[in-house]
């Protein structure tokens, strides 16, 4: 099989599809591998070194689309590539769907084969491919968030651990997932006073288990949640519903409960957010302000951190690369429910359930 790397063209997003060594497995798999011009040099991978793993260097996106029969990104494609993709092409990558309409409407006009990372399960229902930068932007939202509380940057001026004799400041984590529990991790080990919630009692207990001890537990409520924003410093969203969009458990008028100052940092942008004040930002310009308080709300957080991230994705994506080359995805799908789960949209119709829900759209059982 003939697959592209093209270089990532949304607003600083430096990561790649894959490494020189993952490149190395596809040519030892026998497939033909063609990256774009200096698509991995954002992330610390240089064109030399994809052409020691056996690539073929191309100077332009479009030269990589109009080649390969599978295309591996990273990102959502956006506006400028739309055009580019063609039937019956497959696209491996984060699509996120349920939150972009224009996107959903363009793929589904392509008639590409669109395969979503964020819906691909594993046998214990698990989202392996969301994992890895599930746990880099759960660890990112406390680093961000820590920075944006600082006063030049339009924060409280509020240190995260505190001093002694100075309280810390207090951290609520909506969402004890996986980028929730980074989160309260990564948040605790600064020394704040961190509070996780969430709706379900085994996962609380769990977190009250392993958790550090400036980590208490809340079951998720609208109540609870007006309780504690009055004093919370920095609140992260990061509740997830697959391939869906997700919840508002944050709403304009509780936003104002907040003190001026204040951060919030909502790691489900990609799903719709789940503040109502939401809308997505650009690590050029990150923040804006609602009612005096700081609202973060990057879209591809892991994109700052792009080494990391890109190491992190390609080692769990690499797999399922592989598989859909060597077998084709309608063989390597039929061997693997998980990763059939992750075919959202095959020749214009959509065939995963909350993407068709999410825009009143028909859906058609993959099977079908």
């Amino acid at each position: 099989m003939k697959i592209g790397i093209p270089k990532e063209i949304k607003n600083n997003e430096n990561r790649v599809g894959a490494t020189p060594a993952g490149v190395k497995e596809l040519i030892a798999h026998g497939h033909e591998v063609f990256v774009q011009h200096t698509a991995g040099e954002g992330s610390g991978f240089a064109d030399e070194e994809y052409i020691a793993a056996g690539a073929t260097i191309l100077p332009a996106i479009e030269d990589v689309y109009a080649t390969a029969g599978m295309i591996i990104k990273v990102k959502e494609p956006i506006k400028p590539e739309y055009p580019l993709i063609r039937k019956d092409q497959v696209v491996f990558t984060y699509f996120h769907f349920a939150c972009d309409r224009e996107l959903t409407e363009a793929m589904m006009a392509s008639g590409a084969v669109c395969i979503a990372y964020e819906t691909v399960t594993d046998r214990e229902r698990r989202l392996p491919l969301l994992v890895p930068m599930s746990e880099v932007a759960g660890r990112m939202s406390i680093q961000e968030g820590a920075r944006f509380l600082e006063k030049p940057q339009g924060g409280r001026g509020v240190l995260l651990g505190g001093v002694p004799g100075v309280k810390p400041a207090k951290v609520l984590v909506l969402g004890a997932g996986v980028v929730g529990r980074n989160a309260a991790l990564m948040a605790a080990g600064l020394g704040a006073d961190v509070t996780i919630a969430d709706i379900s009692l085994p996962t609380l207990r769990h977190c009250a288990e392993v958790m550090p001890r400036n980590v208490k537990t809340l079951f998720s409520s609208r109540h609870n949640i007006e309780q504690e924003l009055p004093d919370t410093d920095l609140v992260v969203g990061s509740v997830l519903v697959p391939g869906a969009k997700a919840p508002h458990l944050v709403t304009a008028d509780m936003v104002k409960l907040m003190r001026p100052g204040s951060v919030m940092v909502d790691v489900a942008v990609d799903q719709g957010g789940c503040f109502e004040t939401t809308h997505p930002t650009t690590h050029s310009e990150p923040t804006y302000v609602v009612d005096g308080v700081v609202q973060y709300a990057v879209a591809n957080i892991p994109g700052a951190v792009p080494y990391t991230s890109t190491l992190a994705l390609t080692n769990a994506t690499m797999p399922y690369a592989l598989r859909l080359a060597d077998l084709g995805w309608i063989e390597a799908c039929r061997r693997d429910p998980g990763l059939a789960e992750g075919v959202n949209m095959v020749d214009g119709k959509i065939t995963y359930k909350a993407v068709a829900e999410a825009f009143d759209f028909p859906y058609t059982p993959l099977e079908l």
